[in-house]
């Protein structure tokens, strides 16, 4: 087991950002928000205020979008195969963390998640649950953490299939954590959930 600068256990957070907005029309990711921060700028800081430092994992094309994460000091690896499906970004960032006792898995196109949302995901982690999820009016959102007792199925993860089959399979492990946080479920996926996300 490895230990952070706190004596907790060693929870990676995750953020998943190598996808090709195409139902957006443009990178969705740089598109700046109602105060001119881009909205993955947006989701990296909420992760980093509520989980401590993330890795960022973007696809070969995002050349716009690694030149500001370096402008922002912000630690990124680029996935080659990340066309291939999100199960392929997260299996890359697990295998490159695999030291971690567990991980805080979270979406670059979800910029309206609190961070103290991702701060209970994160202890009860560093309390040694195999597996936590925030729950909104009965509904699982994200971040996601998944504890180290599934690391190779991380590893081993293809294509479109992300974590939530990981979860389904493993339900009763699952420790839900209720929350009061819609931006669990907003992701923003076309120009309309900008309105959803402003109202959030």
């Amino acid at each position: 087991m490895s230990l952070d600068a706190r004596g907790s256990r060693l929870i990676q957070p995750l953020l998943l950002a190598a996808g090709a907005s195409r139902r957006f029309g443009a990178q969705k990711l740089l598109h700046p928000l109602a105060d001119g921060t881009p909205l993955v700028l947006r989701a990296v800081r909420n992760l980093q205020q509520g989980a401590g430092r993330p890795l960022v994992i973007i696809g070969e094309a995002a050349g716009p979008l690694a030149g500001l994460l370096e402008q922002q000091g912000i630690r990124y690896t680029v996935c080659m195969d990340a066309g291939l499906g999100m199960g392929h970004s997260l299996a890359h960032g697990a295998a490159l963390t695999s030291k971690a006792d567990g991980w805080l898995i979270a979406l670059g196109d979800m910029p309206a998640i609190r961070p103290q949302t991702i701060a209970s995901v994160r202890r009860a982690m560093e309390a040694g649950m195999d597996l936590a999820a925030p729950f909104y009016r009965g509904r699982r959102g994200h971040p996601v953490g998944i504890g180290e007792r599934f690391r190779y199925d991380l590893e081993i993860l293809q294509g479109d299939r992300g974590a939530g089959a990981l979860l389904k399979r493993h339900a009763e492990d699952l420790t839900m954590i209720p929350c009061d946080d819609p931006g669990t479920l907003l992701d923003i996926d076309t120009q309309d959930d900008l309105r959803s996300l402003r109202n959030a």
